[in-house]
Formats: C-alpha cells, sequence, structure tokens
C-alpha cells in the first residue's frame, strides 16, 4: 500500500493525467453557460427564468444520460464510454455554429443539451476511476485533487466568455470559440482512443455482461446512506449552478451601473476561491475529516448566502464570492461518501449521482422565478437551503463514523 493514501499506483500515472484533463474540459463546459446567460438574455430578450433555461437544458442531459453512460461503460469499459462522451461534447460544440446562423434560442439549447449528454459519460466514468486509483482510505483526498483542476477548465471557460462572446450582444459571437472548442474536444477524444489503459482494479474493466438487473436497483436503494447522498448531491449542485449562473447578475442588481464584462471579472474571482478551496480542502483532509469539513463549509455558505439576500451592495457581493471557496470540496466528498460500501453497486451508483445533477436544471430556474417576483438578492436563499441539506447529508456520516 502507498504510504500516501492519495496518492495512485505508477501504472496509473498516465490514465490519471488524462483523467485530469477531462475534469478541465468539462469545467470549460460548465462554466461558458454562466456567460451564456447573461449574453442570451439580451440577445434575446429573455426574462431571468428563461435565461435559466439555459442549464435547464444542460443539466437534463446529464440526467437523461447518466445510467446509459454507465450502461457503456460497463459493456465497453470506461475509455470506450470517455471516448464516446467527448465526441458528443464535440458535436454539441459544433452546433452552435449553425445555431448561431438561424439565430434560434432553442437551437442553442439543444448544443446545449448534446453537450451536457456527452459529459454525463464523461462525469460517470472519471469521477469513480479516480476513487479506485489508490487505497480506499484516501478516496475523498484523491478526488479532491482531481477536481482542483476542473476550476482551471472553469476560469477559462469565463475568461473566454468574457473576451470573445459579452464583447457583443449578437448571438454570431459564440460561433467562433465554440467551434474551436469542438475541434480541441474531437482531437483529445482521438488521443485517449490512441492511449493504452493498462487493466483497471477491482473489477473495474468492461465485462460486456448483462445491463444492472431490478435486484441491483432494489438494493441500490435501498441503501440509505447512499440515497441521502443523492439527494445531496442534488442540492448542491443546484446551488452551485444557481449562484454562478446569477453571479453577474447580481453584480448588476447590488452594484448599479456595472457592465456584464466587469461583472463576469467578479466571477472569475469566484471560480479563483472555488479552486483555491479544492487545493486547501484536499490539504485539510490530511487532518480532518472530509464529512467534518464538508459540514462546516456548508454551515458558513449558509451564513454567507443569507448576508448576500439580506445585505446587497459590496457586502453581499462579497459574501457570494466568497461561498465558492467553501462549496468547492462539496461535489468529490458527496461523490466518494455516498458510492462507499456499494462494492459492485458503485458503477450503478455513480450513474444515479451523476442524475441527481439536475439539480443543476431545476434550482436556477427556481431562483429566476424568485428573483423575477423578488430580487436577484432574495433568489440568493434558495442556494442557502439547499447547503442546509449539505450539512445534514456531512452530519449523518459524522454520526456513521465516516
Amino acid at each position: 500500500m502507498p504510504k500516501d493514501a492519495s496518492q495512485p499506483q505508477p501504472r496509473f500515472i498516465l490514465p490519471i493525467a488524462l483523467i485530469v484533463s477531462l475534469f478541465f474540459l468539462w469545467g470549460v463546459a460548465n462554466n461558458l453557460n454562466d456567460v451564456l446567460i447573461a449574453h442570451f438574455r439580451k440577445a434575446f430578450a429573455l426574462a431571468d427564468w428563461q435565461s435559466g433555461l439555459v442549464q435547464s437544458a444542460f443539466y437534463l442531459g446529464y440526467f437523461l444520460f447518466a445510467i446509459p453512460a454507465a450502461l457503456v461503460a460497463k459493456r465497453f469499459g470506461y475509455k470506450g464510454a470517455i471516448v464516446f462522451g467527448l465526441g458528443l461534447y464535440g458535436i454539441g460544440a459544433l452546433l452552435f455554429y449553425p445555431a448561431a446562423e438561424i439565430r434560434s434560442y432553442g437551437a442553442f439549447l439543444a448544443a446545449l443539451f448534446v453537450i451536457a449528454s456527452g459529459l454525463a459519460f464523461l462525469e460517470t466514468s472519471a469521477n469513480p476511476l479516480v476513487t479506485v486509483l489508490g487505497a480506499p482510505e484516501g478516496a475523498e483526498q484523491r478526488l479532491n485533487l482531481a477536481q482542483a483542476f476542473n476550476p482551471l477548465g472553469s476560469i477559462t471557460g469565463v475568461l473566454i466568455g468574457r473576451q470573445f462572446i459579452l464583447s457583443d450582444d449578437d448571438s454570431l459571437s459564440v460561433q467562433s470559440p465554440y467551434l474551436v472548442l469542438g475541434l480541441l474536444v474531437l482531437g483529445w477524444g482521438a488521443v485517449i482512443w490512441l492511449t493504452r489503459f493498462p487493466p483497471l482494479p477491482d473489477g473495474l474493466e468492461e465485462d460486456g455482461g448483462a445491463p444492472p438487473g431490478a435486484g441491483e436497483f432494489r438494493r441500490l436503494l435501498g441503501h440509505r446512506p447512499f440515497l441521502f447522498g443523492v439527494a445531496a448531491q442534488f442540492a448542491y449542485v443546484g446551488a452551485q449552478v444557481g449562484i454562478w449562473s446569477f453571479l453577474i447578475r447580481y453584480a448588476g442588481q447590488a452594484l448599479p451601473g456595472t457592465g456584464d464584462r466587469t461583472a463576469a471579472g467578479y466571477l472569475t474571482l469566484s471560480l479563483v476561491l472555488f479552486m483555491a478551496g479544492r487545493f486547501a480542502g484536499a490539504a485539510l483532509m490530511g487532518r480532518f475529516s472530509p464529512a467534518a469539513l464538508t459540514a462546516w463549509f456548508s454551515a458558513l455558505n449558509g451564513l454567507l448566502c443569507l448576508i448576500g439576500a439580506l445585505a446587497g451592495g459590496w457586502i453581499g457581493l462579497g459574501a457570494i464570492i466568497a461561498t465558492s471557496f467553501f462549496m468547492s470540496i462539496m461535489f468529490p466528498t458527496i461523490f466518494a461518501l455516498s458510492l462507499k460500501g456499494l462494492g459492485p453497486l458503485a458503477k450503478l451508483g455513480s450513474s444515479l449521482l451523476v442524475m441527481s445533477i439536475i439539480g443543476g436544471a431545476i434550482l436556477p430556474v427556481v431562483m429566476g422565478r424568485v428573483s423575477d417576483l423578488a430580487s436577484i438578492a432574495v433568489a440568493m436563499l434558495v442556494p442557502g437551503l439547499c447547503f442546509a441539506v449539505v450539512g445534514a447529508f456531512a452530519l449523518s456520516h459524522l454520526r456513521g463514523g465516516g
């Protein structure tokens, strides 16, 4: 057993490097959406709840394709699922070009759905893979370290959007960035296809077996800690996506006269804090329980959302930006804690955890509706409630010794 439980075995170094690149690539796609919401709101004269449909279309793809992704991984292995996912991601990005030509909001939403369908394959494969490439007791720390590279993609996506998309209110401004992204992703898929992956531990390589039966679903759905993890992941992703989706909007209301490009700079700062939180969280997990850290971070974020809802101005904006630091460890920690003890049910469990990302489709629309009825500041109470759910999940693992 390695001395550091977070370190993969030497033969997995190249696969881990390729997997980390996937975290970067889906970070780009996820956070370009935050820019698209602000951009499409002006380009198509949308209400807040309508602009939130960007995230609804995106995360619906995650929800519908998570189980198919698990079945593909079971039949063709994680490498096959990853290559297929990159293919869908690349095609979806290329579809932005004709969508812009016909200036159709619906066509953009369809392209985002295709991108997210590909990302469902990537996340269903990459997250559980990282948890087994090393000692079991280091799974949460190892996944946090791998996910620390995801915010680099997120920051890159916002910077690309700020420079090339928000520079023009015309929908045609999305064509070049997404064309380049699509070609890059398809090329990276070819690289992974040509790379030799070693046999995976714990029977994770493809087995060509039958799809999971009703008995496996019943056993999984009877595992109460896992079901709580699904609920916590739903709440967390909804909170994260909601805050980032409307941060540009919040900045414009909190600081009247703030332009979208300036507000995008605050989103970039938020993502830098998110990345810093990932590295800090991974380091702190060497001394403290991952569940305990998540409980504390959830409580702090609930307080910050309350400040953002009530204070406004620079104080409120600072509080909302700061939530990114403390939400940083939540997704990988919830994911790893939820899979503990599942054994051969881990693949199916992973797909259901990815399906729970549908929270990112539902809660931004809820926030948008609250914003239309009251204000975007009041809408920040929605993620505040979500962090309470995450905190309850973390406390349940503390009571169980997690």
